[in-house]
């Protein structure tokens, strides 16, 4: 826990030093798309930005790359591959140190828990348009977690499960808007770098 608590405090120190003299303007109308977008979400829970286009595309991608390991977790797939991504997704940020780009990440990965909430909260009603190469033995197209609920003897529980995947969504999205406020708080605040602070300008040595 200790080694945590040091790991934190040294990344939020780097997080700071980071922002010091970066430029705000842009990155700050970024995070009012990441507000619109929770905004209409919160409003409406059909509603789909244009990330929506993409979270399909790579929940398609998901069944395909988790063909050899079978029926369940080629259906599993889908979901989990378009939740995995964002993650990546931070973890590519963070080896590049784009502080900002985290506040994307978070929101990015709530827009996908908001659909997979609303495709498990469908398991029974199945009211939703499905769109998918993936058909049953009779070529109808199946929903995914009907099938996977239905095989773990939770189907009945389909709107309770949805339920929490959605508020996670909701606390990765206000996550990402915390964090990114905080960073554009920081550029604001923090000043112009000196010579040799920013680590895309290298200290020259003699």
């Amino acid at each position: 826990m200790e080694r945590l608590k040091e790991f934190v405090q040294e990344e939020i120190a780097e997080a700071r030093a980071w922002c010091k003299g970066r430029h705000w303007f842009l990155r700050l109308a970024m995070w009012g798309w990441f507000a619109y977008i929770f905004v209409h979400h919160w409003r409406d829970p059909e509603y789909d930005s244009f990330l929506g286009g993409l979270n399909l595309g790579i929940h398609e991608f998901g069944h395909l790359i988790c063909m050899p390991f079978g029926k369940f977790v080629t259906v599993a797939g889908g979901s989990g591959v378009q939740c995995l991504v964002p993650l990546i997704s931070l973890y590519m940020f963070y080896r590049q140190q784009d502080y900002f780009a985290f506040s994307f990440s978070f929101v990015w990965l709530g827009t996908n828990l908001y659909g997979v909430s609303r495709y498990i909260s469908d398991s029974r009603a199945l009211k939703l348009e499905l769109v998918t190469p993936f058909g049953g033995g009779d070529g109808e197209t199946m929903h995914d977690w009907n099938y996977l609920l239905n095989e773990m003897g939770m189907l009945s529980r389909d709107t309770q499960i949805g339920s929490v995947v959605h508020a996670c969504g909701t606390v990765a999205i206000v996550a990402g808007l915390l964090w990114g406020a905080w960073m554009i708080w920081l550029m604001l605040t923090s000043g112009k770098k000196e010579v040799g602070e920013d680590w895309d300008v290298p200290e020259l040595k003699p």
